[in-house]
Protein backbone atom coordinates (compact mmCIF):
# COMPACT_ATOMS: atom_id res chain seq x y z
CA UNK A 1 0.00 0.00 0.00
CA UNK A 2 1.46 3.48 -0.84
CA UNK A 3 0.02 6.79 0.32
CA UNK A 4 1.57 9.76 -1.67
CA UNK A 5 2.06 12.92 0.27
CA UNK A 6 2.39 16.04 -1.68
CA UNK A 7 3.48 19.33 -0.04
CA UNK A 8 6.60 21.71 0.67
CA UNK A 9 7.93 24.64 -0.69
CA UNK A 10 8.38 25.73 2.69
CA UNK A 11 8.49 23.85 6.52
CA UNK A 12 5.59 24.72 7.63
CA UNK A 13 3.76 22.73 4.28
CA UNK A 14 6.46 20.10 5.05
CA UNK A 15 6.53 19.59 8.34
CA UNK A 16 3.32 17.82 8.66
CA UNK A 17 3.60 15.78 5.98
CA UNK A 18 6.69 14.77 7.72
CA UNK A 19 4.74 14.14 11.06
CA UNK A 20 2.04 12.12 9.15
CA UNK A 21 4.62 10.07 7.02
CA UNK A 22 6.26 9.02 10.91
CA UNK A 23 2.89 8.18 12.24
CA UNK A 24 2.08 6.30 9.31
CA UNK A 25 5.17 3.93 9.54
CA UNK A 26 4.84 3.68 13.06
CA UNK A 27 0.82 2.51 12.90
CA UNK A 28 1.01 0.52 9.37
CA UNK A 29 4.67 -0.70 8.88
CA UNK A 30 3.23 -2.79 5.51
CA UNK A 31 2.64 0.57 4.07
CA UNK A 32 5.00 2.96 2.13
CA UNK A 33 5.03 6.92 2.18
CA UNK A 34 6.43 8.44 -1.01
CA UNK A 35 6.69 12.49 -1.76
CA UNK A 36 6.26 14.84 -3.85
CA UNK A 37 7.68 18.30 -3.91
CA UNK A 38 9.51 20.70 -5.48
CA UNK A 39 13.15 20.74 -7.05
CA UNK A 40 13.39 24.81 -5.55
CA UNK A 41 11.53 24.27 -2.58
CA UNK A 42 13.08 23.29 0.93
CA UNK A 43 11.92 19.59 0.72
CA UNK A 44 14.81 19.15 -1.63
CA UNK A 45 17.34 19.87 1.57
CA UNK A 46 15.14 18.05 4.26
CA UNK A 47 13.82 15.38 2.05
CA UNK A 48 17.76 13.11 1.75
CA UNK A 49 17.91 13.02 5.73
CA UNK A 50 14.33 11.60 5.99
CA UNK A 51 14.07 7.57 5.42
CA UNK A 52 11.50 7.86 2.41
CA UNK A 53 11.79 7.81 -1.13
CA UNK A 54 10.60 11.02 -3.08
CA UNK A 55 10.42 12.79 -6.29
CA UNK A 56 11.35 16.81 -7.11
CA UNK A 57 9.36 17.85 -9.87
CA UNK A 58 10.07 21.71 -11.63
CA UNK A 59 6.91 22.94 -10.07
CA UNK A 60 6.61 26.57 -9.68
CA UNK A 61 4.51 28.91 -7.20
CA UNK A 62 1.91 31.60 -7.77
CA UNK A 63 4.02 35.18 -7.43
CA UNK A 64 1.20 37.01 -5.81
CA UNK A 65 4.13 40.72 -6.45
CA UNK A 66 6.09 39.93 -9.12
CA UNK A 67 3.52 38.94 -11.30
CA UNK A 68 5.14 39.29 -14.72
CA UNK A 69 7.26 35.81 -13.36
CA UNK A 70 3.81 34.24 -14.04
CA UNK A 71 3.72 34.60 -17.54
CA UNK A 72 5.87 31.70 -17.45
CA UNK A 73 3.03 29.39 -16.37
CA UNK A 74 1.64 27.63 -19.55
CA UNK A 75 4.86 26.31 -20.43
CA UNK A 76 5.88 25.74 -16.69
CA UNK A 77 2.24 24.40 -15.87
CA UNK A 78 2.62 21.94 -18.90
CA UNK A 79 5.73 20.78 -17.91
CA UNK A 80 4.18 20.02 -14.44
CA UNK A 81 1.17 18.13 -15.11
CA UNK A 82 3.34 15.53 -17.25
CA UNK A 83 5.87 15.37 -15.04
CA UNK A 84 2.67 14.51 -11.62
CA UNK A 85 1.11 12.37 -14.68
CA UNK A 86 4.55 10.25 -15.20
CA UNK A 87 4.99 9.90 -10.91
CA UNK A 88 1.22 8.92 -10.55
CA UNK A 89 1.80 6.37 -13.03
CA UNK A 90 4.51 5.08 -11.53
CA UNK A 91 3.79 4.87 -8.10
CA UNK A 92 0.15 4.17 -8.29
CA UNK A 93 -0.95 5.36 -4.51
CA UNK A 94 -4.46 4.38 -3.17
CA UNK A 95 -4.49 7.74 -1.43
CA UNK A 96 -2.83 11.10 -1.95
CA UNK A 97 -2.54 13.66 0.58
CA UNK A 98 -1.66 17.38 0.16
CA UNK A 99 -0.31 19.08 3.16
CA UNK A 100 -0.55 22.67 0.98
CA UNK A 101 1.52 24.91 -0.45
CA UNK A 102 2.50 25.54 -4.59
CA UNK A 103 4.26 21.60 -4.11
CA UNK A 104 1.07 20.08 -3.47
CA UNK A 105 -1.91 21.54 -5.86
CA UNK A 106 -0.59 20.42 -9.02
CA UNK A 107 -0.33 16.64 -7.86
CA UNK A 108 -3.49 16.69 -5.74
CA UNK A 109 -5.44 18.45 -8.59
CA UNK A 110 -4.48 15.13 -11.00
CA UNK A 111 -4.74 12.64 -8.37
CA UNK A 112 -8.56 14.09 -8.14
CA UNK A 113 -9.13 14.16 -12.02
CA UNK A 114 -7.89 10.32 -12.13
CA UNK A 115 -10.31 9.38 -9.29
CA UNK A 116 -7.49 8.86 -6.58
CA UNK A 117 -8.92 9.51 -2.79
CA UNK A 118 -7.19 12.38 -1.88
CA UNK A 119 -6.98 14.58 1.60
CA UNK A 120 -5.71 17.99 2.43
CA UNK A 121 -4.05 19.00 5.80
CA UNK A 122 -4.59 23.01 5.90
CA UNK A 123 -2.32 24.18 9.16
CA UNK A 124 -3.51 28.08 8.99
CA UNK A 125 -7.00 29.62 10.32
CA UNK A 126 -6.97 31.21 6.70
CA UNK A 127 -6.74 28.87 4.20
CA UNK A 128 -4.30 28.45 1.53
CA UNK A 129 -5.11 29.02 -2.30
CA UNK A 130 -4.45 25.28 -3.10
CA UNK A 131 -7.29 23.99 0.12
CA UNK A 132 -9.47 26.55 -1.14
CA UNK A 133 -9.26 25.34 -4.87
CA UNK A 134 -9.17 21.79 -4.08
CA UNK A 135 -11.77 20.94 -0.77
CA UNK A 136 -14.40 20.48 -3.51
CA UNK A 137 -12.97 17.50 -4.81
CA UNK A 138 -11.33 16.03 -1.70
CA UNK A 139 -12.67 13.12 0.21
CA UNK A 140 -11.38 14.58 3.27
CA UNK A 141 -9.98 18.04 4.67
CA UNK A 142 -8.19 18.39 8.45
CA UNK A 143 -7.82 22.02 9.88
CA UNK A 144 -5.37 22.61 12.24
CA UNK A 145 -7.58 25.82 12.99
CA UNK A 146 -11.56 25.07 13.35
CA UNK A 147 -11.93 28.61 12.21
CA UNK A 148 -10.67 27.90 9.06
CA UNK A 149 -14.00 26.05 7.88
CA UNK A 150 -15.82 29.14 7.30
CA UNK A 151 -13.87 30.16 4.28
CA UNK A 152 -14.11 26.65 2.69
CA UNK A 153 -16.67 25.14 0.04
CA UNK A 154 -16.32 21.63 0.48
CA UNK A 155 -18.00 19.27 -1.86
CA UNK A 156 -21.05 16.65 -0.78
CA UNK A 157 -18.88 14.01 -0.66
CA UNK A 158 -16.46 15.89 1.48
CA UNK A 159 -16.29 15.32 5.24
CA UNK A 160 -13.92 18.38 6.98
CA UNK A 161 -12.29 17.55 10.77
CA UNK A 162 -10.87 19.39 12.97
CA UNK A 163 -8.34 17.55 14.59
CA UNK A 164 -5.48 20.24 14.91
CA UNK A 165 -1.89 20.31 12.99
CA UNK A 166 0.18 16.78 13.12
CA UNK A 167 3.42 17.50 14.89
CA UNK A 168 5.95 15.30 17.05
CA UNK A 169 4.00 14.57 20.47
CA UNK A 170 5.60 16.69 23.43
CA UNK A 171 7.94 14.91 25.31
CA UNK A 172 7.70 16.69 28.65
CA UNK A 173 10.76 16.60 31.37
CA UNK A 174 12.35 17.94 34.07
CA UNK A 175 13.26 22.05 33.45
CA UNK A 176 16.41 22.14 35.71
CA UNK A 177 18.27 19.78 33.79
CA UNK A 178 17.28 21.41 30.63
CA UNK A 179 18.57 24.90 31.90
CA UNK A 180 21.31 23.43 33.10
CA UNK A 181 22.45 22.07 29.09
CA UNK A 182 21.89 25.46 27.88
CA UNK A 183 23.97 26.86 31.16
CA UNK A 184 21.24 28.84 32.21
CA UNK A 185 20.71 29.50 36.52
CA UNK A 186 17.25 27.84 37.38
CA UNK A 187 16.28 31.03 40.07
CA UNK A 188 15.18 33.19 37.27
CA UNK A 189 12.25 32.39 35.07
CA UNK A 190 13.28 31.88 31.48
CA UNK A 191 12.09 33.33 28.00
CA UNK A 192 12.71 31.26 24.81
CA UNK A 193 13.04 33.97 22.20
CA UNK A 194 13.35 32.06 18.42
CA UNK A 195 12.14 32.67 14.95
CA UNK A 196 12.60 29.39 13.02
CA UNK A 197 15.80 27.96 11.18
CA UNK A 198 16.19 31.22 9.44
CA UNK A 199 15.69 32.93 11.78
CA UNK A 200 13.31 36.55 12.14
CA UNK A 201 15.03 39.91 11.99
CA UNK A 202 12.98 42.47 13.34
CA UNK A 203 12.14 40.14 16.77
CA UNK A 204 15.85 39.73 16.61
CA UNK A 205 16.37 43.06 16.58
CA UNK A 206 13.88 44.27 19.35
CA UNK A 207 15.28 41.73 21.73
CA UNK A 208 18.59 42.97 21.31
CA UNK A 209 17.71 45.97 22.12
CA UNK A 210 15.62 44.99 24.91
CA UNK A 211 19.06 43.30 26.30
CA UNK A 212 21.50 46.47 26.06
CA UNK A 213 18.46 48.17 27.87
CA UNK A 214 18.77 46.31 30.81
CA UNK A 215 14.88 45.48 30.89
CA UNK A 216 15.43 42.15 30.92
CA UNK A 217 18.11 42.01 33.86
CA UNK A 218 16.34 39.66 35.96
CA UNK A 219 14.91 36.94 33.40
CA UNK A 220 16.73 34.22 31.52
CA UNK A 221 16.68 34.45 27.37
CA UNK A 222 17.28 31.39 25.52
CA UNK A 223 17.28 33.13 21.99
CA UNK A 224 17.55 31.29 18.11
CA UNK A 225 18.59 33.78 16.42
CA UNK A 226 18.22 31.52 13.33
CA UNK A 227 21.97 30.25 11.83
CA UNK A 228 22.77 33.19 9.59
CA UNK A 229 22.25 35.44 12.46
CA UNK A 230 24.30 33.87 15.04
CA UNK A 231 27.33 35.46 14.73
CA UNK A 232 25.96 38.97 14.61
CA UNK A 233 24.26 38.33 18.00
CA UNK A 234 26.26 35.95 19.76
CA UNK A 235 28.53 38.70 21.36
CA UNK A 236 25.04 39.29 23.57
CA UNK A 237 25.63 36.09 25.43
CA UNK A 238 26.02 36.43 29.25
CA UNK A 239 26.77 33.44 31.36
CA UNK A 240 24.02 31.81 33.31
CA UNK A 241 21.81 34.17 31.99
CA UNK A 242 21.76 34.72 28.14
CA UNK A 243 22.40 31.58 25.92
CA UNK A 244 22.21 32.43 22.21
CA UNK A 245 21.96 29.47 19.56
CA UNK A 246 21.30 28.98 15.96
CA UNK A 247 18.37 27.13 15.79
CA UNK A 248 16.95 24.35 18.37
CA UNK A 249 16.52 21.20 17.19
CA UNK A 250 15.51 19.24 18.57
CA UNK A 251 12.89 21.95 19.77
CA UNK A 252 12.16 19.43 23.17
CA UNK A 253 14.59 20.87 25.39
CA UNK A 254 14.35 24.29 24.85
CA UNK A 255 10.72 24.03 25.20
CA UNK A 256 11.55 22.29 28.90
CA UNK A 257 13.68 25.54 29.80
CA UNK A 258 10.84 27.61 29.12
CA UNK A 259 8.64 29.97 30.55
CA UNK A 260 7.78 32.04 28.18
CA UNK A 261 7.92 31.77 24.35
CA UNK A 262 8.12 34.86 21.86
CA UNK A 263 8.22 33.73 18.27
CA UNK A 264 6.64 33.82 15.07
CA UNK A 265 2.69 32.38 14.35
CA UNK A 266 3.24 30.15 11.53
CA UNK A 267 0.92 27.33 12.03
CA UNK A 268 2.87 24.35 12.80
CA UNK A 269 5.26 26.96 15.77
CA UNK A 270 1.76 27.44 17.17
CA UNK A 271 0.75 24.26 17.20
CA UNK A 272 3.60 23.25 18.83
CA UNK A 273 3.44 25.72 21.64
CA UNK A 274 0.50 24.97 22.10
CA UNK A 275 0.57 21.17 22.88
CA UNK A 276 3.33 22.01 25.22
CA UNK A 277 0.96 24.19 26.80
CA UNK A 278 3.38 27.27 26.74
CA UNK A 279 2.21 31.07 27.68
CA UNK A 280 3.61 33.05 23.95
CA UNK A 281 3.71 36.00 22.64
CA UNK A 282 3.16 36.09 18.78
CA UNK A 283 4.75 37.92 16.42
CA UNK A 284 3.37 37.48 13.06
CA UNK A 285 5.39 38.13 9.87
CA UNK A 286 3.73 40.41 7.89
CA UNK A 287 5.11 39.47 4.68
CA UNK A 288 3.26 36.09 5.17
CA UNK A 289 1.28 35.09 2.38
CA UNK A 290 -2.50 36.03 2.77
CA UNK A 291 -1.07 37.48 6.14
CA UNK A 292 -1.81 33.95 7.62
CA UNK A 293 0.08 34.58 10.28
CA UNK A 294 -2.11 37.81 11.79
CA UNK A 295 -4.91 35.09 11.32
CA UNK A 296 -3.31 32.36 13.74
CA UNK A 297 -2.36 34.78 16.07
CA UNK A 298 -5.66 37.17 16.28
CA UNK A 299 -7.40 33.59 16.77
CA UNK A 300 -5.00 32.36 18.72
CA UNK A 301 -5.24 35.43 20.77
CA UNK A 302 -9.27 35.80 20.98
CA UNK A 303 -9.12 32.52 22.69
CA UNK A 304 -6.77 33.58 25.54
CA UNK A 305 -4.19 31.32 24.68
CA UNK A 306 -1.08 33.83 23.19
CA UNK A 307 -0.59 37.74 23.27
CA UNK A 308 -0.92 38.62 19.63
CA UNK A 309 2.48 41.24 19.48
CA UNK A 310 2.53 42.82 15.54
CA UNK A 311 5.52 43.89 13.85
CA UNK A 312 5.13 47.42 13.79
CA UNK A 313 4.58 47.69 17.47
CA UNK A 314 7.73 45.65 18.08
CA UNK A 315 10.43 47.74 19.76
CA UNK A 316 12.89 46.52 22.38
CA UNK A 317 11.27 48.25 25.31
CA UNK A 318 8.28 47.48 24.86
CA UNK A 319 9.05 43.83 24.30
CA UNK A 320 11.09 43.72 27.40
CA UNK A 321 8.42 45.34 29.55
CA UNK A 322 5.68 43.20 28.38
CA UNK A 323 8.02 39.93 29.08
CA UNK A 324 9.40 41.08 31.96
CA UNK A 325 5.50 41.57 33.57
CA UNK A 326 4.55 38.72 32.00
CA UNK A 327 7.24 36.56 33.60
CA UNK A 328 6.48 37.88 37.03
CA UNK A 329 2.53 37.33 36.71
CA UNK A 330 1.81 33.84 38.02
CA UNK A 331 -1.88 34.45 37.14
CA UNK A 332 -1.64 35.55 33.87
CA UNK A 333 1.23 33.04 33.10
CA UNK A 334 -0.88 30.34 33.55
CA UNK A 335 -4.40 31.25 32.03
CA UNK A 336 -2.14 31.74 28.99
CA UNK A 337 -0.80 28.09 29.38
CA UNK A 338 -4.11 26.80 30.05
CA UNK A 339 -5.69 28.31 27.33
CA UNK A 340 -2.74 27.25 25.42
CA UNK A 341 -3.38 23.41 26.27
CA UNK A 342 -6.95 23.61 25.37
CA UNK A 343 -6.14 24.44 21.81
CA UNK A 344 -2.81 21.91 21.23
CA UNK A 345 -3.77 18.36 19.72
CA UNK A 346 -0.19 16.62 20.58
CA UNK A 347 -1.63 13.30 18.85
CA UNK A 348 -2.52 14.89 15.93
CA UNK A 349 -0.73 12.96 13.23
CA UNK A 350 -1.70 10.07 14.98
CA UNK A 351 -5.83 10.85 14.87
CA UNK A 352 -5.41 12.38 11.26
CA UNK A 353 -3.89 9.12 9.86
CA UNK A 354 -6.46 6.87 10.83
CA UNK A 355 -8.73 8.91 9.42
CA UNK A 356 -6.80 9.42 5.99
CA UNK A 357 -6.46 5.16 6.49
CA UNK A 358 -10.68 4.65 6.36
CA UNK A 359 -10.23 6.13 2.69
CA UNK A 360 -7.96 3.14 2.11
CA UNK A 361 -9.99 0.58 3.35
Amino acid sequence: MKVLFAGGGTGGHLMPALALADALRAERPDAEAVFVGAQRGIEALVLPRHPYRYHLLPLEPIYRHAWWRNLRWPVAGVRAWRAVGRVLDAERPLVVVGTGGYASGPVVWRAQRRGVPTALQEQNAFPGIATRLLARGARQVHLGFPEARARLRPGSRTTVFDLGNPIRPPAPGPREPALAEFGLDPMRRTMLVFGGSQGARAINQALAAALAGGALAGVNVLWGTGESHVAAYERHTAPGRVAVRGFFDPMATAYRAADLVVCRAGAMTTAEVCAWGKPCILVPLPTAAADHQTHNARTLAAAGAAIHLPERDLSGAGLGRLAADLLTDNERLAALSRAARARGRPDSAREILSKILTLVA
